[in-house]
């Protein structure tokens, strides 16, 4: 499992997905949101907007990552 490191906090689902790499576009993320292929913490997500912060757990197909918050300098 990798760690995603997140510049603030809280972020959006789908734009933690794109951001990733793991869809070309937000639309693309929200269709993988819609067709129930995301899990956050070990729960089915279905909001594309839902908070993601430090500690969360997604996972998307054999992708699975956690996330921390960056720290400042």
């Amino acid at each position: 499992m990798r760690t995603v490191l997140l510049n603030k906090e809280p972020v959006e689902l789908f734009k933690l997905i794109k951001f990733e790499g793991l869809t070309q576009s937000g639309g693309e993320a929200k269709k993988m949101i819609e067709q129930e292929m995301v899990y956050v913490n070990g729960a089915l997500e279905t909001r594309k907007r839902r908070k993601i912060v430090t500690g969360d757990v997604i996972k998307i197909g054999d992708d699975e990552f956690t996330t921390a918050l960056e720290k400042s300098l």
